[in-house]
């Protein structure tokens, strides 16, 4: 495999739009809409969390409350994160990640 070097002259009208910002753009952006997208984007993980949650409980075939029972987690609990109103954190996170990636293994190990 042959190796090529490169000179990237910032001050070239060629490379100038590469890996830069607007400036007016993100210095005209007010509080607020700074503020809004936080919010934006913070919903739009939960309704991320939210989707993997219901679609890792419907890959097993299992309603809300026998998953709740096989985690051992209140159905509130896993009504609150399939609905967005609340996100698995910590130990919950993993085990649903466990869940999706090694279904069996996961529900064998949490059997009485």
């Amino acid at each position: 495999m042959k190796t090529v070097y490169m000179t990237i002259d910032p001050e070239s009208p060629e490379f100038s739009s590469l890996g830069r910002i607007d400036r007016e753009r993100v210095d005209a952006t007010t509080e607020e809409e700074i503020a809004a997208q936080i919010a934006e984007d913070e919903a739009e993980a939960m309704q991320d969390a939210a989707l993997f949650v219901r679609r890792v409980r419907k890959r097993l075939g299992l309603s809300q409350a026998e998953f709740s029972r096989r985690i051992n987690v209140s159905i509130d609990t896993i009504r609150n994160w399939e609905q967005g109103k609340r996100c698995p954190t910590g130990a919950a996170k993993a085990l649903l990640k466990v869940l999706d990636k090694a279904p069996e293994a996961a529900l064998s190990a949490l059997q009485p």
